[in-house]
């Protein structure tokens, strides 16, 4: 809001002498922005230094006065109607403008696009157009310009028209409208024109007052990153208090939540801050924490939503518009890091979708990597779900960067979730499957000499419930039983990971794609594969199922149990003796005929 008043920011976008500047400077003087007395003395100036006036010398007037305090740059200027105060953005330098929108630095929800009709559709008019989509701008406006060179011809307009609206369809831009003007004359700009009566359309400030402007955040529906989640255990103090800032939205005491992506639920039994009153209601932008009615395990980077209001996406797989300053080029395949709100993830370059280039505009739709200062439209792939929206729904929620080497490399917009899409797992499972060699052995035949079948047994829980003990102790049970049983320690696979990444990243998915690519070797040879998993999740269990097909997999969980959706195969008490704990893995491994015999 700018004094208490509606804002809207608006970008604006022409070929060199279509007439953008003439526009600005129309718009400034038809609403009566300009300083007092400015149009009069440029005037003047043009008469004493006998120039023709051109509306275009306002903006240079104004720049020239800018040590003055006068609200206008290189970049932005200002002027209101009755219906609200506006933020027109010129484009000038694409570098900055592309890298300001994209990563939230500004924000346009509407464009205006300046065409001279008598020079007609330029190579700049179509790479603005482009620029236009790739930052996700819904809302255009095509000023067809200087209609009064071609005698006001509503014949040449519409062929205009149509030739553009051409080409836009084929990007995905849908504009709202198309205005013949003559902004040097003024024509359509404050007032309808006499001179194209053919026109029943909305002048330029109509249009733009007929914009509609994104929700204010505390309007929209309520997300909050989880940041951190604290326990208390002092004075039987039992509290966790899961904490973060306010993104969009508001919540109160008794409102039902849910948490994304884990799908978990509870309810808000209070609002805890520091040095405050109590409260009963948080909004956008306070840093604060909950106390939960239920004690649900949830982790950092979880998006905490109103199931009663419209919810965000999650995924895996989304469409972004990036753009990428790292020193590296952006490759497929390379893992990197993706933040968006507090969550945090191991991300791949899926697709290429198409690039812009910010410094000269020129498009590509054949590239094969993202260079410095490339705008793309991409299609990246976390190693885990995550909440998210659209960018167009919820700007907070829906922005992120991407790290590469501990260094910011670009950052962007989610357009779209694609996640219902072949994931690159999925796809490399297909191929591995479809290109698995086998030997002559059959698997009957390995379970007749082994006498137990192959199984992957995955133990899971928080830290602390003695779940590796358990697992190790299970596996010499086994092996004392005549049984081929092989643990592996997750250490292992880490260690492994730092010698062959060389430096630190989020390793989490990695690890359990090799976990995985192991387990269905293993089980494959015939063994009983054990292994253990920290707070592992639905997401987690779903991904080691799906890399361990055409194997089955068992999951013991010890103690409190992390799961929404997944029913683990065994349900075992922290706390217990592993003697015990190792008895109740081997009957169920009986029970599922998976062994015959087993004693201790």
């Amino acid at each position: 809001m700018m004094n208490g008043r509606a804002q809207m920011n608006i970008v604006i976008v022409g070929h060199v002498d279509h007439g953008k500047s003439t526009v600005i400077g129309r718009l400034l003087a038809d609403t009566g922005t300009l300083p007092k007395g400015k149009l009069e003395s440029v005037k003047e100036n043009c008469r004493r230094n006998s120039k023709p006036f051109e509306y275009a010398f306002l903006l240079d007037a104004l720049k020239d006065e800018q040590s003055q305090g006068i609200t206008i740059d290189m970049a932005r200027c200002f002027f209101k109607t009755a219906a609200r105060d506006y933020i027109i953005i010129d484009a000038p330098g694409h570098i900055e403008f592309l890298k300001n929108m994209i990563t939230g630095a500004s924000r346009a929800e509407s464009a205006l696009l300046v065409i001279d009709v008598d020079e007609g559709i330029k190579e700049n008019s179509k790479r603005h157009g482009q620029m236009v989509s790739m930052l996700g701008v819904k809302q255009v406006t095509v000023l067809v310009n200087k209609m009064d060179l071609v005698d006001f011809s509503e014949e040449i307009f519409e062929k205009l028209k149509a030739d553009y609206s051409e080409f836009l369809a084929q990007i995905k831009v849908k504009p709202v409208s198309f205005i013949p003007v003559s902004a040097r004359e003024g024509d359509n700009i404050a007032s309808l024109s006499e001179r194209m009566p053919w026109y029943k359309g909305a002048t330029v400030l109509e249009q733009l007052d007929g914009f509609t402007s994104d929700k204010q955040l505390q309007d929209k529906p309520f997300r909050f990153p989880v940041q951190d989640i604290y326990k208390f255990t002092r004075q039987n103090d039992d509290r966790r208090i899961v904490a973060g800032t306010v993104a969009a939205g508001s919540v109160s005491v008794g409102d039902e939540v849910l948490f994304l992506p884990s799908g978990k639920q509870s309810a808000i039994q209070s609002v805890e801050s520091f040095n405050t009153t109590p409260k009963q209601i948080a909004s956008t932008g306070e840093a604060l924490g909950f106390t939960l009615t239920t004690q649900i395990y949830i982790r950092p980077g979880e998006l905490m939503v109103k199931p009663s209001e419209p919810l965000p996406e999650v995924g895996t797989r989304f469409r972004v518009n990036i753009f990428w300053v790292g020193r590296a080029p952006m490759i497929m395949q390379k893992e990197y890091k993706l933040k968006i709100g507090s969550a945090r993830a191991s991300v791949k370059l899926a697709e290429i979708c198409n690039t812009l280039d910010a410094s000269d505009l020129s498009y590509s739709k054949n590239k094969h990597q993202l260079d410095c200062r490339d705008v793309g439209e991409c299609i990246l792939e976390t190693s885990r779900p995550i909440a998210f929206d659209p960018a167009a729904a919820s700007e907070n929620t829906g922005r992120f960067v991407i790290v590469d080497n501990y260094e910011i490399a670009g950052g962007g917009i989610v357009i779209e979730n694609l996640s219902a899409d072949e994931t690159l797992l999925q796809r490399h499972i297909r191929e591995r499957e479809n290109n698995w060699e086998k030997g002559l052995i059959k698997t009957e035949e390995r379970e007749d000499a082994n006498g137990h079948r192959a199984k992957f047994i995955v133990f899971t829980g928080v830290p602390g419930t003695g779940k590796r003990s358990i697992a190790k102790a299970l596996e010499q049970g086994l092996f004392d039983n005549s049984l081929n049983a092989y643990y592996l320690g997750v250490a292992n696979i880490d260690r492994g990971l730092d010698a062959d990444l060389g430096y630190s990243v989020d390793n989490a998915g990695e690890r359990l794609r090799r976990i995985g690519e192991l387990a269905r070797i293993i089980t494959d040879a015939g063994l009983i594969f054990i292994t253990t998993i920290d707070d592992a999740d639905d997401y987690d269990i779903e991904t080691l199922k799906l890399l361990n097909e055409p194997s089955d997999i068992l999951v013991v969980n010890l103690g409190e149990n992390t799961f929404s959706r997944y029913l683990p195969d065994l349900q075992i008490p922290a706390g217990g003796s592993v003697e015990d704990a190792v008895k109740q893995v081997a009957s169920m491994l009986k029970t599922k005929e998976i062994i015959i015999e087993y004693q201790i």
